[in-house]
C-alpha cells in the first residue's frame, strides 16, 4: 500500500536518510572502534552504547528506505480537486469560538500542529476531506463536537 506524502515531506526524509548514511553511521563506526581499543568489552559502557546507537541508526535507515519506497509523493500545486479539500491542500477555517486557523493536510511523518500541518489520518483532516469553501466540517473531539467553517482551500 502506498503512503501519501508531500514532495516537501519526501525531501525531508531523503535528507535524514542521507545524514544517517554519510555522517551518523561513519561517526558511530569510529566510536565503536575507539571503544574497542579500550580493552575488555564486557564492562565497556562506551562500546555497548555505541553498539546500541548503531542498532538505532540501522533501524532508522531501514525504516526511512521503506517509507520512501512506499511513498506516493503528491505535489499540492498539481492537484486538480475543483476547490475541494484533498491531501496536500491548505485550508483556512473558522472554529466555533470565531478562532481562525490554517492547516495543510499532510502525511503522518510530516504532521506538526505547531507549524499548521495536520496528518491526513487525524479526525480534523478526515472531517475536512471532500469539503469545499463555505461548507462546515464536524469533528468529534475529546471535548465534544466542534464545527469548523471552511473559508478557503488552496493548493500550494
Amino acid at each position: 500500500m502506498k503512503t501519501p506524502m508531500t514532495s516537501r515531506g519526501a525531501e525531508l526524509l531523503r535528507e535524514e536518510l542521507h545524514r544517517l548514511k554519510t555522517i551518523e553511521r561513519p561517526a558511530n563506526s569510529k566510536a565503536i572502534g575507539e571503544a574497542r581499543a579500550h580493552g575488555d568489552l564486557s564492562e565497556n559502557a562506551e562500546y555497548h552504547a555505541a553498539r546500541e546507537r548503531a542498532g538505532f541508526i540501522e533501524g532508522r535507515i531501514s525504516e526511512l528506505e521503506a517509507k520512501l519506497g512506499n511513498a506516493q509523493v503528491i505535489d499540492p500545486r498539481l492537484v486538480d480537486a475543483d476547490g475541494r479539500c484533498v491531501f496536500g491542500a491548505t485550508v483556512d477555517v473558522e472554529g466555533p469560538d470565531g478562532e481562525k486557523a490554517t492547516w495543510q493536510i499532510v502525511g503522518e511523518d510530516e504532521a506538526d500542529i505547531k507549524k499548521g500541518r495536520i496528518s491526513v489520518s487525524s479526525p480534523i483532516a478526515r472531517a475536512l476531506i471532500g469539503k469545499e469553501s463555505g461548507e462546515t466540517a464536524t469533528v468529534q473531539t475529546p471535548g465534544g463536537v466542534k464545527r469548523y467553517e471552511i473559508i478557503d482551500v488552496r493548493y500550494e
